[in-house]
This record gives C-alpha cells, sequence and structure tokens, in this order.
C-alpha cells in the first residue's frame, strides 16, 4: 500500500515538474499542439518512472501465490 501510495504521489510531483519546467521553456504564445507535446512529454516521463520502479523493485515471494516452497532454492534439481 504504502509503495503504490509513494509511486502515485511520485508520478504526480513529475507529471506537475515535468509541465511547469516545459510551459517555461517553450516560448509563448503556446498553440494547441504546444500543449499537446507538453502533456505528451510529461506522460512519456511518467511512464517511465513508473517502469524503472517496478522492474527494480523484486516481487513479494512470501505472500500466499507462492508455487512451492522449494521454488527460491536454485541448487535443487526439478522435480
Amino acid at each position: 500500500m504504502i509503495r503504490t501510495l509513494g509511486l502515485a504521489i511520485g508520478m504526480v510531483m513529475i507529471f506537475a515538474v515535468t509541465v511547469l519546467v516545459l510551459l517555461t521553456v517553450m516560448p509563448g504564445p503556446h498553440k494547441p499542439t504546444d500543449y499537446l507535446v507538453i502533456g505528451c512529454v510529461a506522460t512519456l516521463l511518467c511512464l517511465l518512472l513508473l517502469f524503472v520502479v517496478l522492474i527494480s523493485t523484486k516481487p513479494n515471494r512470501d505472500g500466499p501465490n507462492r508455487d512451492r516452497e522449494g521454488a527460491d532454492n536454485p541448487s535443487e534439481p526439478p522435480a
């Protein structure tokens, strides 16, 4: 629960910071396509953050959906 909440807050913060930076950097007056590009870049960064965090963390193998008791020990031969 805490991991999910932290990830969601992190994604919202990355999105907001990216939008603010790009609105400042891009010359005005802004056209609708400028807002489209800003939103796409911010969304891309949020999804990249989500992908990196989910891939870099190990899954919880001690939960109720554990396959077998000896699945974590690679030295045991398969049955």
